[in-house]
This record gives C-alpha cells, sequence and structure tokens, in this order.
C-alpha cells in the first residue's frame, strides 16, 4: 500500500514520501495560481476550486490568499465562504457544509504527529477529519483541531479554538471553545 492510500485511508502515513511531496509542490503552485487570480474573478476562483479540491459545490467565495497541504482532502458544499488567510492542513478529510461562513485568519489543522518521537523524527503523521455542518459560522482567528465536528446552524466566536465537537445550534465560544448559548 503506498503512502497515500494510506493518508486516503485515515491511517498514518509518511509525509516524506516522493508521491506526497509531490501532491504537496502540486498544491503549493496551485496556491501561488490562486494568489495571482483577481479577488473579483469569482468564475476563476471557482474553476480554481473544482480543480484543487475533491469536492466543491457552486457558489464559492474564496479570498486569497489561501493554503492548503493537497486539496484532495477538502470537500466544498455550495454557497461557502471562506475569508482571507485561511489554512487548510488537510493530511486528513475536511469537509465544510452548505451555506458555511469561515472568517479571516481561520486554521483547520487535521494533521497530528505521533507521540513516539522516533516515529515523529522519522517524519510519518495521520490525519484526523474536520466536519462542519450546513449553515455554521466562524468567526475570524479560529483554529479547529484534529478529529472535530460542528454542528448545523452553529457559530464559532472569533479567536476560538475548537478542540472537541460542538453540538447544532449553538454559540460556542473561548480557548478551548465551550457553549455560551443555545439557538433557537
Amino acid at each position: 500500500m503506498t503512502e497515500k492510500e494510506k493518508q486516503l485511508r485515515g491511517e498514518e502515513f509518511l509525509n516524506s514520501d516522493k508521491e506526497i511531496g509531490a501532491a504537496k509542490a502540486r498544491a503549493r503552485v496551485m496556491c501561488q495560481k490562486l494568489d495571482a487570480i483577481p479577488a473579483d474573478d469569482g468564475t476563476a476562483i471557482q474553476a480554481w476550486a473544482e480543480e484543487m479540491f475533491a469536492k466543491c459545490g457552486e457558489n464559492l467565495y474564496l479570498k486569497p490568499p489561501f493554503h492548503c497541504d493537497y486539496g484532495y482532502m477538502i470537500q466544498a458544499g455550495k454557497n461557502v465562504l471562506i475569508n482571507f488567510q485561511c489554512v487548510f492542513l488537510d493530511a486528513g478529510p475536511i469537509t465544510i457544509g452548505d451555506n458555511c461562513f469561515i472568517g479571516p485568519n481561520c486554521g483547520f489543522y487535521t494533521v497530528s504527529h505521533p507521540l513516539d518521537p522516533q516515529r515523529r523524527n522519522e517524519g510519518y503523521v495521520t490525519g484526523r477529519p474536520i466536519t462542519l455542518k450546513e449553515n455554521v459560522w466562524l468567526g475570524g482567528g479560529c483554529t479547529i483541531l484534529p478529529g472535530v465536528t460542528i454542528g448545523k446552524n452553529s457559530v464559532i466566536g472569533a479567536g476560538s479554538v475548537v478542540t472537541k465537537d460542538i453540538p447544532d445550534n449553538v454559540i460556542a465560544v473561548g480557548n478551548p471553545a465551550r457553549i455560551l448559548k443555545h439557538l433557537d
């Protein structure tokens, strides 16, 4: 089994593998191309995302600069806003539901390194999925950690660090993010 196949199965994989390295190099080039697209050229940005992401719904509004490690681990629904300076470390799947708003400077960090220093120093990593269900709004500067699901219609306050799942229909804030209020 190749390292990419291990990655796609959610298993630990060697981050320094040649095929993995080529995928990361492609993503860097693609992100540089995105940065060169005029911000008001929604058609070109949509076409870029359809080539880069595993799935991209219609009406994506992506404001460069944007960074991801692979691209093929990202799925975006329709009517999604990804604001300036977002970073998607997509060693694992990142799934964004329909009608989600992602504020500027948000980080999605699916990647995790082994606790065993020898495995870590050899370059092994794992990717645990991050999921935003439909109608989620992330304020600016949020950090979403590996394995987190944010429930539909929920709002995450600016600067929050989401370390565990957030249920549907709540406002959560802080570091770590905690439920502040339930929404009707």
